[in-house]
């Protein structure tokens, strides 16, 4: 969808629809009134109902007598001090989603003026909020009337000519956060016969056009290397694995970089310790983590991000066969160390643990791997925070002020050494489980065996990867959760 920027004037607007954001305190709401009103006569009759109030995320809609612009949508933004950025996306994601129900799907949002609000400010987050609303993934479906309406087109008025330029800028800072996301929601999304170890690498490979460096490992390299957690899941499937390396170079030379982990589990079917039948469908999304660092690493070019970012995925699928590896197993990896295969249905960490020992020779800042790595986090806190754990505080901070800002927000699990006696083995280094109690914790414990000397965040995804239903601009299924996230964490480090 194509997004433009220009100066607001009524008498050459062309749209299907235009959208008016208004606060609900008395007199901004008068004030506002008044305007629209003398813009359009035909909308006093929505006011004179005092349905519609300003509150937050409230919506009332009518006709503006213009029939080069002939509907009008009005968006509550609740009092001007309640205001943020997330209240700015939702109120954005409503006038999107009824935008899109109207004939031609043309959509102009005419930027509110608030008293203490930059209008760019206002503008990055409304066009955010726009584009992750209008998202739709029924590429696969050929019915015409199976389609889902969306926006064709978003217009952005701005109140001066003066202003255009640096609402334009604003907007493109929009479009490349939203992106990151809509990016890790396709890759989340699409079937597993579609994206697989080769085809997920390919897509990675597209970031070169922004100027992201891209190497891939085939089997045979990630054999020499020595990567065993990796190869040892993959055993099981006909896809060969792929591990896969993207390098922004945005900062100084010489600069540490930040490394971002991604898992990237194609298609989970627990291998040899088979899931359920049911919903197991889902399980195409087990590379969530591993979307949403390629989404991220799209965002970071886009926008130009001054720092040295690295993004490690090693992907492949779990598969039952009789080359799968198997409960009882005990496999060694890239940094020596070995692992008992206690159930191997826990293979998100086995991969990750390959990954985060390769991120030791970057001599990173700082690492942050992301997975949806177990139904035990999914219990503990639902659909709408991720956990987080780690080594360092002040890393955990930061991670949870940008998940602040961009609504993907995490909470704190410890890793207290008491739970390590869950995941000790008689016969290896580490068990790669460590039962249901504190199942989160004994993964995230699992990954801390294979970190080097840097500062490490582990975010588990697996409530927030994939959605049972839709909810504010996150649709129902692959999110794309984590990947503005990183763009925001990564901006402010």
């Amino acid at each position: 969808m194509s997004v433009t920027v220009q100066q607001f004037d009524p008498k050459k607007l062309s749209a299907d629809a235009i959208a008016i954001f208004i606060p609900s305190d008395k007199k901004q709401f008068a004030d506002e009134a008044k305007r629209v009103q003398k813009l359009w006569k035909s909308t006093g009759v929505i006011f004179d109902a005092k349905d519609f109030t300003g509150a937050r995320e409230a919506i009332a809609t009518g006709y503006t007598g213009n029939p080069k612009a002939p509907r009008i949508i009005l968006v509550g933004l609740g009092p001007v001090s309640e205001i943020t950025a997330e209240g700015l996306r939702r109120a954005a994601a409503g006038a999107a989603t009824k935008g899109a129900g109207v004939r031609g799907g043309r959509l102009s949002i005419v930027l509110p003026t608030i008293e203490g609000m930059e209008r760019e400010w206002i503008a990055t987050h409304l066009t955010e909020g726009a584009l992750l609303a209008n998202y739709r993934y029924d590429k696969l479906i050929t019915l015409k009337d199976r389609k889902q309406k969306s926006l064709k087109k978003l217009s952005i008025l701005t109140d001066t000519k003066e202003s255009v330029q640096s609402v334009r800028n604003a907007v493109h800072e929009g479009e490349g956060m939203a992106e990151a996301t809509l990016l890790a929601r396709d890759l989340a999304n699409a079937p597993s016969n579609e994206i697989y170890p080769e085809t997920l690498a390919e897509r990675a490979q597209e970031l070169s056009a922004l100027g992201v460096n891209v190497t891939v490992f085939g089997k045979e390299e990630i054999t020499e290397i020595g990567m065993g957690g990796l190869l040892a899941v993959n055993q099981g499937s006909t896809n060969p694995p792929r591990f896969i390396i993207m390098e922004w170079n945005g900062g100084e030379e010489g600069e540490q970089p930040i490394v971002l982990v991604g898992k990237g589990i194609t298609f989970d079917s627990g291998g040899i310790s088979l899931k359920p039948g049911a919903g197991m469908g889902d399980m195409k999304m087990d590379m969530g983590g591993s979307a949403a660092v390629i989404g991220a690493m799209h965002g970071i070019a886009k926008l130009g991000v001054k720092k040295n970012v690295v993004a490690l995925v090693a992907s492949t699928e779990n598969m039952p066969s009789g080359s799968a590896y198997k409960p009882g197993d005990v496999i060694t990896f890239l940094n020596g160390k070995t692992a008992e295969i206690d159930n191997t249905d826990a293979e998100g960490r086995l991969v990750l643990a390959d990954a985060l020992t390769y991120a030791d020779r970057y001599k990173p800042a700082a690492v942050v791997d992301l997975a949806t790595l177990t139904g035990a986090c999914m219990i503990a806190l639902g659909h709408y925070s991720a956990a987080v754990m780690g080594n360092n505080e002040d890393l955990n901070s930061k991670i949870k002020k940008a998940g602040n800002h961009t609504y993907e927000r995490v909470t704190e699990l410890p890793l207290w050494e008491e739970y390590e006696e869950q995941i000790k083995s008689d016969v290896a280094d580490v068990k790669n489980t460590g039962g249901r109690p504190a199942g989160a914790i004994t993964a995230g414990l699992f990954l801390q065996h294979f970190i080097g000397d840097y500062p490490w965040a582990h975010i588990d995804i697996a409530g927030v990867g994939i959605n049972p239903k839709p909810w504010g601009y996150t649709p129902r299924g692959g999110t794309g959760f984590g990947a503005r996230l990183m763009v925001e964490f990564v901006r402010g480090w």
